[in-house]
């Protein structure tokens, strides 16, 4: 197998962290949350064999700091870096990529698909925070506010407290610590190579709550995009995330569609704990 390259993009406002591994189409894996490109590295060697895996670290978090101070985020900007991601990885008038986004990442998938459809020929959204597309959006633009106010006064700990009161998730929750494969924290001494991701991710955290999560909750995808749009939008669920809010969300969007989300191995992080299953199963729905 190929070794892993890696690059740095100069984009407005920040500079992107990029991996790239294997062979074949490209597929973009996006993250979400508090993870980087390492939170998808045990997916991206179960997929290498097949296809040119793009994997990178979102402006703010990890290796790919803002020019300047911290700022509020949009799903809009990121999802002009992704395009810039693919642009940068060979992507721009031949075959399009596929792409593959979990939770907030989910999200950012399809605002570069609906943006740029040139570029994709296929996005799996897993769970994305689709918040405004639920009956209960009144609920989570008070719950967004009260994160808001709080990280202002309180600090990110608190606020992270509020989230996920709210967000009452079984697991794989965004702020979960997790292994470089995206499962859970090894027994005994972790490896430099985690020791190195649990301090990024870490340092994410204060990033995450205070400057993502209030935005990103307010986006809503472009439903009429898609529907005028070559790309097949698919949207996916964890199989033991039922009922959870993203995969509500998932079903909002994918009913809005006239589809019918895939099931997934796994909670709403089950790339990583999963990462086998799941690769497999994504495989499958690639070649649909």
């Amino acid at each position: 197998m190929n070794p892993t390259k890696t690059g740095t993009l100069e984009v407005p406002g920040a500079n992107l962290y990029y991996e790239i591994r294997g062979s074949g189409p490209v597929l973009l894996l996006i993250c979400g949350g508090v993870y980087d490109a390492a939170g998808y590295a045990g997916l991206a060697r179960q997929l290498a064999d097949r296809y040119t895996v793009v994997t990178y670290d979102r402006r703010g978090n990890s290796r790919s700091p803002l020019d300047g101070p911290p700022e509020q985020q949009s799903i809009e900007v990121h999802g002009e870096d992704a395009h810039r991601v693919l642009a940068a990885a060979g992507v721009t008038g031949g075959e399009p990529a596929r792409v593959f986004g979990n939770s907030s990442g989910a999200m950012i998938g399809l605002e570069l698909a609906a943006r740029h459809p040139e570029q994709v020929r296929t996005v799996v959204a897993h769970e994305p925070p689709a918040f405004e597309l639920l009956p209960d959006r009144a609920h989570w633009r008070a719950v967004m506010r009260d994160v808001e106010d709080t990280f202002a006064a309180k600090g990110a700990g608190p606020a992270g407290e509020i989230l996920n009161a709210a967000l009452q998730m079984s697991g794989g929750g965004q702020e979960d610590d997790r292994a470089p494969g995206g499962g859970p924290e090894p027994q005994g001494e972790p490896d430099p190579e985690t020791m190195q991701m649990m301090a990024r991710m870490g340092q994410n955290f204060v990033f995450f709550i205070g400057y993502e999560v209030p935005p990103f909750a307010r986006y809503t995808p472009d439903i009429a995009a898609f529907r005028a749009s070559p790309v097949r939008v698919t949207m996916a669920v964890g199989e033991a995330s039922r009922g959870e809010p993203p995969y509500r969300a998932a079903f909002a969007v994918a009913e809005r569609l006239g589809t019918e989300p895939v099931v997934f191995p796994g909670d709403h992080g089950g790339f990583g704990s999963e990462a086998v299953a799941f690769a497999a199963k994504l495989r499958d729905v690639l070649a649909g």
